[in-house]
């Protein structure tokens, strides 16, 4: 091989290793900024794990970053547990994040149950945030019971309104009391139903009492009764006071209904008695039509005795003497009627029709 043949093969081989070593120091500087970039953004989070030994390294701050976790949030939670001494491992939170949680508000929770000796472990304080529960404010209230208002202000109706056995109405305010149960508050019943129970076992009260004079002279009587029913039951918090604020007296009820039900008796008795009076009314019409029947039955009746004379006579059955002697009974019975003020009345004999025999009388 002669010199030029080496000397085009030495320059081949130089620009090969050339272009590798191009590739190598454009990979190797991309990898730097990476490392650059990622220690830029991570390393006021690690020295602040570094330093207060929450124990979260430069790996898992970019499996956080990888992962979509807020590494900030973390890194805060992580650093409040151990400063405050509350266990919390890096793991749980993050697993509570990407659950949709809240893993400072727990960390938070943690530290005052454990600050007020509240037995509370990471479990149920992530189970209660999960469940849409402030946890925080959960164990807040049950170091300082919390004060809820009977009925509540915000829905429109300010006092609670009963009526006792006399029939006088009495509107009542309550206060009441109360303190998170934590072992219940997942599945537990709001402050509405608390509200709602309060106040019907405060209508209860006021409504087994024989006047309203007892419960204005003894307001603790409700209490009394309200707390004996227990009826923080199933709800996510335990009553420890039911206080009256005020008692005013109202309307009387008794008086108003019975005005009311006299009322409607009263209508009641004029709507029988117009009905009865409908009946007589009716009952009279009917007499009347009977007894216009009757009288046309009568007079049909009479004007079928003339013709019974007048057939007598001509038969022979009845004598002329006995037909004025008839004639004779009726003008008396005419003129005594007359003299009586009754009016004359028209012998019937009148309407006769003359025979032949009393023609020839005549």
């Amino acid at each position: 091989m002669s010199g030029l043949q080496w000397l085009y093969l030495a320059q081949a081989e130089f620009g090969a290793g050339r272009t590798a070593l191009v590739v190598f120091l454009v990979i190797a500087g991309l990898i730097g900024l990476f490392v650059l970039f990622f220690v830029f953004k991570f390393a006021n989070l690690y020295i602040q794990s570094l330093t207060t030994r929450a124990g979260i390294g430069l790996l898992d701050l970019l499996g956080m970053w990888l992962r979509k976790v807020n590494p900030h949030e973390i890194v805060r939670a992580k650093i409040m547990a151990v400063q405050a001494g509350v266990s919390a491992e890096t793991r749980q939170l993050e697993a509570h994040y990407l659950a949709g949680g809240r893993p400072l508000m727990v960390v938070r929770a943690l530290i005052a149950a454990h600050r007020a000796s509240i037995p509370l472990t990471w479990n149920k304080a992530a189970a209660i945030d999960l469940a849409g529960r402030n946890v925080l404010e959960a164990v807040q209230t049950s170091v300082y019971p919390k004060v809820i208002d009977c009925p509540d202000p915000a829905k429109g109706k300010p006092m609670l309104e009963a009526v006792a056995k006399n029939g006088i109405q009495l509107r009542a305010k309550a206060r009441v009391t109360v303190r998170a149960n934590l072992d219940r508050l997942i599945g537990g019943a709001t402050e509405e139903t608390i509200i709602a129970r309060v106040g019907e076992g405060v209508v209860s009260a006021i409504g087994s009492a024989e006047t309203h004079y007892e419960v204005l002279e003894n307001p603790d009587r409700i209490s009394k009764a309200v707390l004996a029913k227990g009826l923080d039951a199933q709800t996510a918090f335990e009553i420890v006071s039911i206080d009256i604020a005020d008692v005013d007296v109202g309307e009387n009820i008794g008086a108003r209904l019975q005005a009311e039900q006299a009322e409607a008796d009263m209508r009641t008795a004029r709507a029988q008695a117009e009905a009865a009076r409908a009946r007589a009314v009716a009952r009279e019409q009917e007499m009347k039509a009977l007894i216009a029947e009757n009288r046309a039955k009568v007079v049909l009746a009479e004007a079928e005795i003339p013709k019974a004379i007048a057939e007598a006579l001509r038969s022979g059955r009845l004598g002329v003497l006995d037909y004025y002697a008839l004639r004779n009974i009726q003008a008396d019975t005419a003129m005594r009627s007359a003299i009586a003020g009754s009016g004359p009345e028209r012998p019937t004999g009148d309407q006769t029709p003359a025979t032949g025999t009393e023609s020839q009388q005549s």
